[in-house]
């Protein structure tokens, strides 16, 4: 009997709560899927950096495991709640708790089942999926096979179990201190509306609202980490007090007889919505938090996804590049290479310096990215402390301790093997390359460098700026070189050398590893004293990427693969969150239907058509649905305007920094808007349309 009992309200379990069963199947294929990156990820025999993918995966995965763990707890307690009648019948009838309890676990325990086993069927799919876009992010081929691991099973198995047993052994916990007329009132008790000092209460809204504004105003300008505890402090306070305020606010105008109350069906609306908001504001704040970290994880994920679609190609711009002290003849390096790659053209120049730091100082005290750091004082126009960077430039290795100068023949020659035009320069002229970033803010630059000519005895003109990618991560300078006659580099020093080459279709994937592993001699210096491995990267601060072996067909999927590693994570962490927070949003509207049933009924017989109660229910779902999301999308969008214009400025990445934050807004209501779909239609039968015979 008891196993009939059971089955009969997994049948009805699976009607009522398809939403949840779905979503829980959606995230056991997800932890599969995402979990098979640690124990199946193929690309661990191309990249040294395995154990980083790993890492990311297992910490996301962390974070997913709490919020699942809080979503099935949520949904056991729900389920608890809305069979509390059915429950306190059983035991009024004299069936004993532990029988009723056994009912209720097995019950969780089938529909967790099923919900596991239906997750394992689609992360087949979903692991190909995900094999393919990581393969197509390190430019690589990827063919589709189908396969499952033991470990990856087991893994998944046990966070879900793990979650699973935790929500129902505290659930079972709660109702073992339950009696009869418990379970009878247990139902009611979050359709009760405690109304008291709502006068009060309503001022929390206004006052949420002030710190939110004062959050938008000040979030850029915090300087230190105790400012910043103290404002995610105050965010997160603000965020649940946030739906007291609100539903104290809408019952306190309800009380007023305010005249939008009158307008078609808002009364009804306005109490319905203060009243879901009231019995569920702490748990509204949880999910305005989950869509807050949804948004601004996603919104990362898309501002590097960018980079390395945009921005990395132009860091290694030649085929190989190698950088080595002044003397370098580079004969073992083109001996690995010869032996690994068909190479149509090698080059060797050196960069130059005439001892001086004079666009050093001026790339300090200009560029934005430093602000006031090197000058007397907070205003722009401050004079340079010198001292600060003297001592900067010898210790901190973002620049050369000198400015670095390059030859218009060297110059051209690298141009023509990157396939730009060249330039023209005359005698007394020079011309200063820059990142492509960087272009806008050294428009100046001219009015002030004063460059010695040939003889010494003159002043070089400025005749303007080239911001073509040219690999000034180091080796063409950091973020600069000066481009000077020929002649003028008489009166300099050989700085360091360079080698680029030309290679045949790819290099070979090992060419990389082989470079690196070549033994030089570190005491080579040149006679300034700059070492050879002294490579610096410029003013690039959130990715910053400098090697003496630059092998273009090996770095950029090492890198790309390094990236993935943030990424990858960071949107897992985001779909996951956004799916438990509609999940419950869903849920909880599609569990109350049967007791809206009956107020609807009242409408209509009011006169209300059945097309105004379907509009109705369209409003009420989109209040309840936007309320959070909203909320969450303000809060967010402050800190991902903030950070996005500081990455595109940073990287240079070719897009508009609110860009980031609207695409993930697109994907975020499109799952919205499926949830909603679902839960509208689910909610206007129950409702609306006449009962199922």
């Amino acid at each position: 009997m008891l196993a009939k009992l059971s089955l009969r309200n997994v049948k009805r379990s699976v009607r009522d709560y398809m939403v949840y069963l779905l979503t829980m199947t959606v995230v056991v294929a997800l932890m599969y899927a995402f979990g098979s990156l640690i124990f199946q990820n193929e690309l661990t025999s191309y990249f040294d950096m395995v154990d980083l993918m790993a890492v990311m995966i297992i910490l996301a995965t962390v974070f997913i495991v709490l919020i699942v763990a809080w979503l099935i707890h949520y949904m056991v307690r729900f389920m608890l709640e809305k069979k509390s009648t059915e429950f306190g019948i059983y035991m009024l009838l004299g069936m004993p708790k532990k029988t009723i309890l056994r009912l209720y676990m097995t019950e969780n325990i089938i529909l967790g089942g099923l919900a596991f086993l239906a997750g394992l069927f689609l992360s087949v799919l979903l692991q190909q999926v995900l094999a393919t876009v990581m393969f197509s992010m390190v430019r690589m081929e990827y063919h589709l096979h189908f396969s499952f691991s033991r470990e990856t099973i087991l893994t998944t198995m046990l966070c879900y179990a793990g979650c699973y047993l935790l929500a129902l052994l505290r659930c079972g916990w709660k109702f073992r201190k339950l009696n009869i007329h418990g379970l009878m009132n247990a139902k009611r008790q979050n359709e009760e509306i405690k109304e008291k000092n709502e006068e009060v209460k309503r001022i929390l809204l206004p006052i949420s609202i002030i710190f939110i504004l004062l959050f938008w105003a000040c979030f850029g300008h915090l300087t230190n980490a105790g400012e910043i505890v103290l404002f995610l402090i105050g965010l997160v306070l603000t965020i649940y007090l946030f739906y007291l305020g609100l539903s104290a606010w809408i019952i306190c105008y309800i009380r007023k007889k305010g005249n939008g109350i009158y307008r078609g069906g808002n009364l009804f609306l306005l109490r319905q919505f203060a009243s879901k908001v009231r019995t569920m504001q702490f748990t509204m704040g949880t999910l305005t938090a989950l869509f807050t970290l949804a948004l601004m994880g996603s919104s990362i994920a898309l501002m590097f996804n960018e980079y390395e679609n945009t921005a990395l190609d132009g860091k290694f711009p030649f085929d190989v590049q190698i950088h080595g002290s002044a003397e370098a003849s580079f004969a073992q390096e083109k001996k690995v290479i010869d032996q690994a790659a068909d190479v149509s053209a090698y080059y060797s120049y050196s960069i130059y310096t005439d001892g001086e730091n004079q666009v050093n100082t001026w790339m300090l005290t200009h560029l934005k990215d430093w602000g006031t750091m090197f000058r007397k004082g907070q205003k722009m126009d401050a004079e340079p402390d010198l001292e600060e960077i003297e001592d900067f430039l010898q210790n901190d290795g973002v620049y050369y301790p000198y400015d670095t100068y390059m030859g218009i023949s060297d110059y051209n020659h690298l141009r023509e093997m990157l396939g730009y035009e060249k330039v023209c320069l005359r005698a007394d002229e020079y011309l200063v390359q820059v990142k492509p970033r960087l272009e806008s803010d050294v428009q100046e630059i001219g009015d002030s460098l004063k460059l010695k000519n040939a003889a010494g005895d003159g002043l070089l003109s400025f005749a303007g700026i080239a911001s073509e990618p040219f690999s000034q991560d180091g080796h063409n300078g950091a973020d600069y070189v000066v481009i000077v006659p020929d002649a003028v580099l008489s009166r300099m020093h050989p700085y360091y050398a360079e080698l680029v080459a030309d290679i045949k279709g790819r290099a070979a994937s090992g060419l990389q590893k082989k470079l690196d592993a070549l033994t030089l001699n570190t005491d080579e210096r040149t006679p300034i004293g700059h070492d050879y491995k002294d490579l610096c990267y410029g003013s690039d601060t959130i990715i910053t990427y400098a090697v003496v072996y630059a092998v273009r067909d090996n770095l950029i999927p090492e890198i790309k693969y390094m990236l993935a590693s943030l990424i990858i994570p960071l949107f897992y962490i985001g779909l996951v969150f956004v799916c438990v927070a509609v999940t419950v949003l869903s849920v909880q509207q599609l569990g109350d239907s049967s007791k809206y049933r009956f107020r609807y009924d009242v409408l209509a017989k009011l006169g209300m058509g059945k097309p105004e109660r379907g509009r109705l229910i369209f409003k009420q779902l989109a209040a309840y649905y936007l309320c959070p999301a909203i909320l969450a999308m303000i809060i967010s969008g402050k800190m991902i305007l903030f950070i996005s214009a500081r990455f595109v400025d940073a990287t240079g990445v070719p897009a508009y920094s609110g860009s980031f934050f609207a695409k993930s807004i697109a994907l975020f209501f499109g799952i919205y808007l499926v949830y909603f779909a679902v839960t509208y239609v689910g909610f206007k039968r129950n409702t609306v349309e006449p009962p199922v015979s």
